[in-house]
């Protein structure tokens, strides 16, 4: 009986060292792929980039706003939004955007990353702010990666942001 019982746990342990060992390489493959993903975002909006920017969002994604208990089609926030990357875009302001993640759970064509994000601008006047914002993103995979949801969940502070790794950390 202590043989059997001594067996099943290597059994087990290879089991689940193999299965470790074969997840592995495809977080890392993802992981980077997103990484490159908001990467392209922040591109997007130090840039003013808008037709970039809203080829990152799958067509019919969707923005929830925590803050404001509201959700809605990410075309209607792109609407909202546009006039921000024309003026980025023409040097009347500048924007960024830089991202942080706790959590990144996902597969070869799915994802889920949860995390925050600093937007920052600088009117035409010298004003400056600042937002920390706690957020989630469901994204899937088809030629290149997609949000089909953003939630923009709550304000945030940068004590909360200084605790979050940076994506070259994770």
């Amino acid at each position: 009986m202590k043989k059997l019982c001594a067996l099943l746990a290597i059994l087990t342990f290879t089991v689940l060292l193999v299965w470790a060992e074969d997840t592995q390489p495809e977080a890392s493959v993802r992981v980077a792929e997103l990484d490159a993903y908001w990467a392209e975002v922040s591109r997007c909006v130090k840039e003013g980039d808008f037709n970039a920017y809203k080829a990152t969002f799958h067509k019919d994604g969707i923005l929830v706003s925590g803050t404001k208990n509201e959700a809605y089609p990410i075309a209607q926030a792109l609407a909202r939004w546009k006039p921000d990357f024309t003026q980025t875009e023409s040097g009347k302001i500048t924007a960024s955007v830089e991202f942080r993640f706790s959590k990144r759970l996902g597969d070869a064509t799915t994802a889920h990353e949860t995390g925050m994000f600093l937007y920052s601008r600088v009117n035409a006047d010298g004003t400056k702010t600042m937002a920390y914002i706690h957020f989630e993103a469901l994204l899937i995979k088809h030629a290149h990666w997609e949000a089909m949801m953003e939630y923009q969940k709550s304000q945030g502070t940068e004590k909360e942001w200084d605790k979050l790794r940076t994506r070259n950390d994770q």
